[in-house]
């Protein structure tokens, strides 16, 4: 009878553990797919391999460390309010790539080079700025927690990803009701056909790489409400984004939202029962999974 009764609290608490993982993993794979639609719109729609993309989040959650420590703004309106002048930077830093490369024809490894030395001056930046001590924010749904029955959510990583759909959602309406969206998503493939359509490839470039980095400041903010942030940690973020991009399907964001609440599930999952230094792992797994199966990826056209 004992052994009975042990036997089923040892099933009871797996079941738990495995309920709590998945909507861990649901909340922290929302927070993915915001880091990776920037890599979604610039590599997927653009063809421009930004791998600065990382720094530029972690520059968005220092942003928004300043905006909280200095002048109390939420973190969230911190990430909206400086997605105007990252966009500003996002349009002039592809007008320089434009000159420099595009028009040279050497934007595959120069331009990738590029973007490689942009993402460590970003790190020197920061690591003069701000030191190397990790750096936090303040708000009232840091701590509390909401209880869904037998769930227990913490709002720090659930108003993320709500935060996280809507940005998403409205970038796809974007993308696919707008005639500026749809000259974004046709660019790389014919920029004849946008010529003929009275718009200038390079013009749509420059904003959708805007978008894109705009979109960094607004995820930045979300990194660093789930956790505090130290300047040289964007790098860790580099291989786990492109895998979510390409496994989703390239410049496809459905696909890519989808791939990375898988991912973010997987991670979850096999960190809680195998641990932590198992999930790095499971991302480039289901990259070369999906690579073998679908290289087109999930949502992405054969």
């Amino acid at each position: 009878m004992g052994h009975a009764t042990r036997g089923e609290g040892n099933v009871g608490a797996a079941t738990s553990l495995l309920l709590d993982a998945l909507i861990s993993g649901l909340l922290i794979g929302g927070f993915y797919a915001a880091m990776a639609v920037g890599i979604s719109i610039a590599f997927g729609m653009l063809g421009i391999s930004n791998i600065a993309h990382p720094a530029f989040i972690l520059l968005g959650s220092f942003a928004a460390y300043i905006a909280n420590s200095q002048f109390g703004l939420d973190p969230l309106l911190a990430g909206l309010a400086m997605a105007p002048p990252f966009y500003l930077m996002g349009s002039l830093l592809y007008r320089g790539y434009e000159i420099a490369f595009e028009r040279r024809g050497t934007e595959l490894i120069r331009g990738l080079a590029f973007f490689f030395g942009l993402l460590f001056i970003v790190e020197v930046v920061l690591q003069l700025a701000f030191g190397v001590d990790y750096r936090l924010v303040e708000a009232p749904y840091i701590g509390p927690t909401v209880d869904l029955g037998p769930f227990t959510l913490p709002l720090r990583m659930l108003i993320p990803f709500v935060a996280s759909v809507v940005l998403i959602a409205g970038l796809q309406l974007y993308l696919t009701r707008t005639f500026t969206g749809r000259a974004i998503m046709a660019v790389s493939q014919d920029a004849l056909a946008i010529q003929l359509m009275g718009a200038s490839p390079t013009g749509i470039k420059r904003i959708a790489f805007g978008i894109a980095t705009a979109t960094a400041a607004i995820a930045g903010s979300f990194l660093i409400i789930l956790q505090p942030v130290e300047s040289s940690m964007g790098r860790d973020f580099i291989g786990r984004i492109f895998a979510i991009c390409v496994l989703g399907g390239i410049g496809s964001l459905p696909g890519m939202f989808l791939a990375a609440v898988l991912i973010g599930v997987a991670e979850s999952v096999t960190s809680t029962f195998y641990g932590p230094s198992w999930s790095p792992a499971v991302s480039f797994g289901m990259l070369l999974l999906a690579l073998v199966v679908r290289p087109a990826g999930l949502m992405g056209r054969a």
